[in-house]
């Protein structure tokens, strides 16, 4: 199992690596985003704005860099060759989670970086750390989401059911305005989305309050949904 673990990370990471023009948009799109209107935010909320866009990177990275990529796998013979290999296909999934957090680190140091060169923000090593640990308890939750996305839909769709639902997410989560700025119906929409658990814990994580139990336990049950899904999506036929 640890040698083809080993085989399908070092697999990922190479196939991923070598398509830069889609991988470097990704990574930088989020800290882009960050510059233009995040880092111009009031000082008391610098931290929490740029928490939001380290969310926002973690979930664009796992639509993008891996619903896209899950939905071409499909329709290559080689998805169709690995299938008939020995050992599970949930070595395939963790593999996928653990090159994401490459990606999602590159995305988010981006955002970190930039904030701190535009803006006055200051964090103790707690608050650092406890963002980094909901960052990637959130990139469980966003690969899974962008590989149940890959596994029902086409190469050609992906990349624009990918923004369907990614965009709104972003906006229903509350990551590009505050929910306290939100119109009451779309705020309490906001409530049940994946993005508005990972934002309050984000959130949570820099101002160094407790995290609430609510938004984890949605957290986790999103995570869940979502591996159901890629489970239904695995028996598929894969698309020639």
């Amino acid at each position: 199992m640890i040698r083809h673990l080993k085989a399908e990370c070092l697999l990922t990471l190479r196939i991923l690596f070598r398509q830069p023009g889609f991988w470097i948009p990704t990574v930088l799109f989020p800290g882009m985003l960050y510059a233009f209107f995040g880092a111009q935010v009031p000082t008391v909320a610098v931290p929490f704005a740029m928490a939001s866009f380290a969310i926002y990177a973690v979930v664009g990275v796992g639509f993008f860099q891996f619903g896209v990529s899950v939905a071409q796998d499909r329709e290559s013979p080689f998805a169709t060759w690995k299938k008939g290999l020995p050992g599970h296909a949930s070595a395939q999934w963790i593999a996928r989670v653990l090159a994401s957090l490459v990606f999602i680190s590159f995305s988010i140091v981006f955002v970190i970086v930039l904030a701190h060169l535009m803006t006055d923000i200051s964090l103790n090593a707690a608050a650092w750390s406890r963002l980094g640990m909901v960052c990637a308890l959130c990139a469980i939750t966003s690969t899974f989401m962008g590989i149940a996305l890959g596994s029902f839909c086409s190469a050609r769709a992906a990349v624009p059911l990918a923004n369907l639902v990614y965009l709104p997410l972003a906006y229903l989560g509350g990551l590009w305005l505050p929910p306290q700025v939100m119109p009451a119906a779309i705020n309490s929409i906001s409530q049940w989305t994946p993005t508005r658990a990972m934002g309050e814990l984000g959130w949570a994580a820099v101002s160094g309050t407790p995290f609430d139990t609510g938004y984890a336990m949605s957290l986790a049950l999103w995570t869940l949904a979502a591996l159901g899904l890629v489970v239904l999506g695995t028996r598929l036929p894969s698309r020639r």
